[in-house]
């Protein structure tokens, strides 16, 4: 049994926190829930408090040990701290540090994992502060379960809608939420209970080979706009990335994963910043560093464009497009003042891996490169077939999962630097 602290947002999407509820009482875990002065204009806190089984906390002033710093031990018993559906105010809140309700209070005071699904409207969840503030949350931990696309209670259509509350505890990184049974969601027996401590030990690394060592990790493509519509990408789907920042964090590693566009889940433990160009994934690169070790999985844009304002049209003939190279992200960190003490890039082939692999691990300046040929489905698939390079022979790894492939790099990471 987990214990969950839910703060339910204003929004229509505070609907959904009803079935949240009752599919993690079905699993046993215990639920306090926290409703904001928005999210009472949709739900109850009688309806919440049936479905729980628990009080219902509104207001700082209603907590009756609050002579006893009351919010502080709130923010503390539990083992998650959910917040479903989180407004743009209230992640602009946790993001500035504001601490002006009980919500916010909380979670400023909370020094549990803590997990928020937004819901907003499009141009609100797109818009570059909501993105900003998101991307500071990430950064310090948090978990974000990223909106779906769907249309609007307002009728606008795009990304904004919250996911399903099914969907949402599937894709939480707080074990054992993450791994509701099927008979929670067919309206069968509960599952048998989880103690609390497996929540929590899912929360820590598995291992200690890494300790202490800061882990930079980029992964996904990166867009190049064109005009407002259209862009220059690759089909990089970030899989191989995240899975190395996955094994990282199970190794003991503190991790920061900068991400190109891609709609994967942060892994747990990881540390998520999401940018779209090759320049924005040279700036957060530079941004996180120091580090112990950085690996760039990423598949950046060679090339960029000067964007039109406008879009371009098709009867006005295909357009003449300038190209100008894209920053080095590799080559510039590894001749950077603050460089890792391990430098592994990654190197997509489709032809003469081995030679182009060690000539690009001479050219660029890094320790490793990791080379994978790309010319069947590797890009978007579930395994990899690569070879890795360094001041020694080449090795050939059989062709394997991309997740045993981030394992077998991260215990050769963890020989190469140890616990720091």
């Amino acid at each position: 049994m987990a214990r969950v602290l839910l703060i339910v947002g204003g929004g229509i999407a505070a609907f959904k926190a009803a079935e949240l509820i009752r599919l993690l009482r079905r699993n046993r875990h215990q639920v306090t829930p926290v409703l904001t002065a928005g999210g009472a204009h949709f739900v109850t806190p009688m309806t919440l408090a049936a479905l729980a089984e628990s009080p219902v906390y509104t207001s700082l002033w209603d907590l009756k040990d609050e002579t006893e710093m009351g919010h502080i031990q709130l923010s503390r018993a539990a083992d998650l701290v959910l917040v479903c559906p989180a407004t743009a105010d209230l992640l602009a809140k946790m993001a500035a540090g504001i601490a002006d309700d009980l919500a916010t209070t909380l979670l400023l005071a909370t020094d549990k994992p803590v997990a928020v699904a937004p819901a907003m409207n499009v141009r609100m969840w797109i818009h570059p502060a909501t993105q900003a503030n998101v991307a500071t949350l990430r950064a310090r931990g948090v978990q974000v379960v990223e909106p779906v696309e769907g249309e609007m209670a307002c009728g606008e259509y795009g990304p904004g809608r919250l996911p399903e509350p099914a969907e949402i505890l599937a894709q939480l990184s707080y074990s054992p939420l993450g791994e509701m049974s099927p008979q929670a969601t067919e309206g069968s027996e509960p599952a048998v209970p989880t103690p609390p401590s497996a929540l929590r030990a899912a929360t820590s690394p598995k291992g200690e080979e890494l300790r202490g060592n800061h882990i930079l990790i980029t992964a996904g493509p990166t867009h190049e706009p064109i005009d407002p519509v259209r862009v220059i990408a690759n089909r990089s789907s970030g899989k191989q990335g995240f899975a190395v920042a996955a094994a990282a964090a199970q190794a003991g590693a503190r991790v920061t994963l900068i991400a190109g566009p891609v709609g994967l889940p942060t892994p747990g433990g990881v540390a998520r910043i999401d940018v779209e160009t090759a320049e924005q994934m040279q700036a957060a690169v530079e941004a996180a560093l120091p580090c112990d070790a950085a690996i760039l999985v990423a598949a950046v844009a060679d090339w960029k464009v000067a964007p039109s304002a406008t879009k371009l049209k098709k009867g006005d003939g295909p357009p003449k497009l300038e190209f100008s190279p894209n920053p080095d992200i590799l080559a510039g960190l590894a001749r950077h003042p603050l460089r890792p003490r391990l430098l592994v890039g990654f190197a997509a082939e489709t032809d003469d891996l081995l030679a182009n692999a060690v000539a690009k691990r001479e050219r660029k300046g890094a320790d490793w490169i990791v080379a994978n040929d790309v010319s069947g489905e590797v890009m978007g698939g579930s395994h990899n077939h690569v070879h890795l390079v360094t001041a020694s022979e080449p090795e050939d790894w059989d062709s394997l999962p991309k997740e045993e492939v981030a394992r077998r790099l991260l215990d050769r990471i963890a020989q190469e630097l140890g616990p720091a």
